[in-house]
């Protein structure tokens, strides 16, 4: 449905985008993720036909976003960052007359107002002034701007900003109900919501592709799709400090890295990361048991998306065998800058 090749964007010297490629399919919900300036911005607005790329491909559905881009608009429905809502216009007016700019025939608006409405869960605003409602509900306006013409394909750049913990679990509900129907890509800083909604996450840095791919492969980039977190006592009389605890913890076969979480009273909480997939508990309990020690806790923990988050676009090596990675930019590269934003 979305197919990018290719795609490079300059702003005088500074090389914004740097031969971006992807694929979404037809009724996927994807992710896109980067740190501030990585090019998020820049992709969304030459996907929606707002800035033309310098060189690449973009096309939506089949069409072609750069000699097109009216056709491109028809057959989306885009959230921006930052809703550019009339704030003098009643919500079911300003959504009316953009059911007008957006051609919706003039026998189908009511019908598409009603369901925009109630999909966007601003139902019970609909006659008020806009300028007047919360950031959460300007927010949800604009989502249902955007839900107007039944559109194939949703863009959303941070879509949830300014919603409070009910209304983002409600979005979260809506987005999984038009999967499949639509194709959605989801820009957002929040993981927790990317990783709830989307089957596939795609991340950016410095203008380049860092990864693509599902959650559980690139929970794998660090190394393991588990932590051990263990709380353990060196006996009744805390005789044995914590860090001879960790020591002996780093001293178990398989242990990458211990690290010390935090203390209550005679017990410490340890933090152990194995090498590849390999189950540490046994061998915690017999290390405690031998010893003499005290286990209160001995818990798994997945690997959180932000683990992974943090790998990709941080400045550590790239490893052959990591999942459909892109190599990073190498000094010699030159210099890659933020890209601007509105």
């Amino acid at each position: 449905m979305i197919h990018v090749s290719q795609l490079t964007k300059h702003f005088g010297p500074v090389r914004a985008l740097d031969r971006v490629s992807f694929d979404v399919p037809e009724g996927a919900i994807v992710g896109f993720l980067g740190p501030n300036g990585a090019g998020k911005t820049t992709t969304i607005r030459i996907l929606t036909g707002f800035l033309p790329p310098d060189e690449g491909e973009v096309t939506i559905a089949g069409i072609d976003a750069r000699t097109d881009s009216l056709g491109v608009r028809r057959i989306i429905g885009y959230l921006p960052e930052g809703v550019p809502i009339y704030p003098e216009m009643r919500v079911r007016e300003y959504l009316r007359f953009r059911a007008r700019i957006k051609g919706v025939p003039r026998a189908e608006r009511k019908a598409a107002i009603a369901r925009a409405l109630a999909s966007a869960g601003v139902e019970d605003v609909n006659r008020q002034i806009t300028g007047t409602l919360s950031k959460g509900y300007r927010q949800r306006v604009g989502l249902a701007d955007a839900l107007l013409g039944n559109p194939r394909v949703l863009i959303l750049d941070e879509p949830t900003v300014g919603l409070d913990p009910e209304q983002v679990r409600q979005f979260r509900s809506l987005l999984r109900g038009l999967g499949g129907d639509r194709t959605i890509l989801l820009s957002t800083h929040v993981l927790s919501e990317v990783e709830q909604v989307a089957a596939r996450i795609i991340i950016i840095r410095r203008g380049r592709i860092a990864a693509h791919d599902t959650t559980q492969n690139l929970r794998k980039r660090v190394g393991s799709l588990d932590r051990i977190r263990a709380e353990i006592s060196g006996g009744s009389k805390a005789e044995v400090s914590p860090p001879q605890l960790l020591a002996a913890l780093e001293k178990l076969p398989g242990v990458v890295e211990v690290r010390l979480e935090r203390g209550n009273g005679p017990f410490h909480a340890f933090i152990l990361r194995p090498q590849g997939d390999q189950d540490l508990r046994e061998a915690v309990f017999h290390l405690v048991r031998d010893r003499g020690w005290s286990l209160r806790e001995l818990t798994r923990l997945p690997v959180t998306l932000e683990e992974a988050f943090i790998d990709i676009v941080g400045e550590r090596p790239a490893v052959d065998n990591r999942p459909i990675v892109e190599r990073e930019h190498s000094a010699a590269e030159g210099h890659q800058g933020k890209e601007p934003r509105a």
